[in-house]
C-alpha cells in the first residue's frame, strides 16, 4: 500500500517520513522501507535510454576499475576476495574468469577497485551519492545465481536501474554528512533493492534485506574528513557486501530491527534529523519507469565531483594566461562557491591537511585548493601524474596551492541545491587578484562533461574512457573485447554474465605482491 500524493509532472508519489513513538501505530506497509520495497518489486519494464545509460556506466566502472588494479587497497581487496573461493560464485577484475569466489567478496574487491580513484559516477543534491558503486554487487550475484534463476541481461539492468533509483531518491533529500554520516548509509538500502529486484523477490523479503542493510551500514563520516585513509575505497565495497549479506538472511526467513527509518530508536531519531525530524521522500508509483539514472553524471576528471567544474576552468585560463602560472604575480586566488564545496573540499573544512603536500592521495582529491593549482599549472590533469609525489611537492605549486582559499557564496548554494536543470550548478566564481591590484575573473557552473555542459559525455566517451584508462594493463584484444560484451548486456544470457569480467595483462597483478593478512 502506497500512501500519499502523486505529483503529476513525474507521476512520483511524496512520501512523508517521521519519527513514531513505540506506542504509535505504524503499519509496515507506511514504512520508508516497505515503499523501497514496494518499487523494487515492481516490475516495470526499463526504457531504451535507460538501458544505453547502464550499458553506459557498467563500461565507466570497469574503465576506472582497470585503472587502479595495481594500487594498494585494490590489492588487499583483491587478496581477501581469493581466499574465498566458491562455486559456481563469481568473478575478481584483473583475474582470469575461472577464479570464482563468493559473491559478497567479489562485490568487495570489485567494489574497491571501481572506487579507488574517485572517477566514476555521481549525483549530488542534499547528499552526496555515487550511484555507479551499486553496479558490483549487482553484477556478482548476477554472475553466482544466473543461471540457476535463468536470468538474462535484461534482469541485470532491470536490477541497476532500481538501485540507482533508490539510492539517487534518498540522496536527493535526505542528508546525511549534515549529521557526519558517511553517504553509503544510502547505499547499503539501494543495493538491496536492487538485488530484490534481479531476483524476483517479495515485498516482505525486501523489506526486511533493506532493513538489515541500513542498520549494518551507518557510519560517521570521519572517512572523508582530515587526513583521508584508505577505507575510503572500501567504504562503498563493504555497504555491497553486507546488502549481499542482508539479502541471503532475509530470503533465509531472518527480520531485521523495524521502523529502521521511523522508529523511536531508529536512524532518523538518533543519526539524522532527530526525534521531530522529518522528510519527503519521492518515489515512483506502481508502474511507473524508473528513470534516475538519467539525473546522475559521470566524471572526466579523477576527483572529487565538485572540483570537476574547477578543473575544466583552471585549465581554460591556463591557455588565456600563461604568464601567470608560476604564481609569482599572484596575491590571491578566491573560490566562491556553494556550501558543499567550501565546506568538504575546501578552506571551510578547516582541513590543514588540504594543504599539506605530504597529505594522503585520498585528502589530496578533496582539496580543491590543491586541484585548482595543479591544473591551472598544466591545463590538463591526469588520474595518476597529477597526484605523483614529485608533482605534489613542487615548491611554485606549493606557494601557489596556499594562496588558495574558498568562501561559501549563497546564490552557488541555492543553485546546488535546485530542482531546476536550467539553474542546478556544481561550479561557482573564481578571482584571480594580482600583486598590482589587477583582478582576473571568471564562472562555470556546470563541468564540461555534465550532460549540460559544454562537451557532454555520450557512448563514444565512455569508450574513450575506457580504452585510455585501460591500455597500459589489458592487451588490445581484452579491451575491444570486454567492450563488445557490455555493449550487449540486455541480450546476455546467464552463461555469459563472466564476460562482463576482464583480465589483466600477464603478469601485471603478480608485478605487486599481496600483502600478509589474517585470512
Amino acid at each position: 500500500m502506497l500512501l500519499g500524493p502523486v505529483t503529476e509532472r513525474n507521476r512520483v508519489i511524496d512520501h512523508k517520513v517521521r519519527v513514531y513513538r513505540s506506542d504509535e501505530e505504524l503499519p509496515r506497509e507506511s514504512q520508508l522501507a516497505w515503499k523501497i520495497a514496494a518499487v523494487a518489486a515492481d516490475p516495470v519494464e526499463v526504457s531504451d535510454d535507460v538501458t544505453n545509460m547502464v550499458i553506459n556506466r557498467v563500461i565507466d566502472n570497469a574503465a576506472v576499475a582497470a585503472a587502479s588494479l595495481i594500487r594498494s587497497p585494490v590489492v588487499a581487496a583483491r587478496a581477501q576476495a581469493t581466499r574465498h573461493r566458491f562455486s559456481p560464485g563469481s568473478t575478481v577484475v584483473g583475474t582470469t574468469s575461472d577464479v570464482r569466489v563468493s559473491p559478497e567478496w567479489a562485490a568487495w574487491a570489485n567494489g574497491v577497485a571501481v572506487r579507488e580513484l574517485d572517477f566514476h559516477d555521481t549525483f549530488l543534491a542534499a547528499e552526496y551519492s555515487h550511484p555507479g558503486d551499486n553496479i558490483p554487487p549487482i553484477v556478482a550475484v548476477a554472475q553466482h545465481v544466473g543461471a540457476a534463476r535463468a536470468l538474462t541481461g535484461g534482469h541485470v539492468v532491470r536490477a541497476i536501474a532500481t538501485a540507482y533509483e533508490i539510492q539517487i531518491a534518498l540522496a536527493r533529500t535526505i542528508s546525511l554528512h549534515e549529521h557526519r554520516i558517511d553517504h553509503v548509509a544510502h547505499l547499503g538500502p539501494s543495493v538491496a533493492a536492487g538485488l530484490g529486484t534481479l531476483l524476483g523477490l517479495d515485498e516482505e523479503t525486501i523489506y526486511q534485506a533493506i532493513g538489515q542493510a541500513l542498520h549494518t551500514t551507518t557510519a560517521t563520516r570521519q572517512s572523508r574528513k582530515g587526513e583521508i585513509s584508505t577505507w575510503k575505497a572500501y567504504a562503498p565495497a563493504f555497504a555491497g557486501k553486507v546488502a549481499i549479506e542482508a539479502v541471503d538472511r532475509a530470503m533465509r526467513g531472518q527480520t531485521s530491527p523495524a521502523p529502521i527509518y521511523e522508529g523511536e530508536d531508529g536512524v532518523i531519531a538518533w543519526l539524522l534529523d532527530g526525534p521531530d525530524g522529518s522528510y519527503t521522500v519521492s518515489l515512483p508509483g506502481l508502474g511507473e519507469a524508473k528513470r534516475a539514472i538519467l539525473e546522475s553524471f559521470t566524471k572526466e576528471h579523477s576527483a572529487e565531483y565538485q572540483a570537476q567544474a574547477w578543473i575544466d576552468l583552471a585549465r581554460k585560463l591556463h591557455d588565456e594566461h600563461p604568464e601567470l602560472l608560476d604564481g609569482d604575480q599572484i596575491e590571491s586566488v578566491v573560490i566562491h562557491s556553494s556550501y558543499h564545496t567550501h565546506y568538504v573540499i575546501g578552506s571551510g573544512a578547516n582541513d590543514p591537511q588540504k594543504y599539506d603536500p605530504n597529505a594522503s592521495r585520498e585528502t589530496l582529491d578533496h582539496s580543491v585548493p590543491f586541484i585548482f593549482t595543479v591544473a591551472f599549472q598544466d591545463g590538463s590533469w591526469h588520474h595518476a601524474d597529477s597526484y605523483a609525489r614529485e608533482r605534489v611537492t613542487r615548491p611554485d605549486t606549493v606557494r601557489l596551492w596556499r594562496k588558495v582559499s574558498t568562501v561559501e557564496e549563497p546564490e552557488w548554494s541555492r543553485r546546488y541545491l535546485s530542482v531546476d536543470p536550467r539553474e542546478k550548478a556544481y561550479g561557482g566564481r573564481v578571482e584571480i587578484t594580482l600583486k598590482d591590484g589587477t583582478t582576473i575573473v571568471e564562472e562555470i557552473a556546470l563541468p564540461d562533461a555534465h550532460p549540460l555542459g559544454a562537451r557532454p559525455f555520450a557512448r563514444d566517451q565512455y569508450v574513450a574512457k575506457f580504452r585510455s584508462l585501460a591500455r597500459d594493463v589489458l592487451e588490445d584484444e581484452e579491451i575491444e573485447r570486454f567492450l563488445a560484451a557490455a555493449q550487449r548486456l540486455p541480450e546476455m544470457a546467464a552463461s555469459d554474465f563472466a564476460e562482463l569480467n576482464f583480465t589483466a595483462r600477464r603478469g601485471l597483478l603478480a608485478s605487486v605482491p599481496e600483502p600478509e593478512g589474517l585470512i
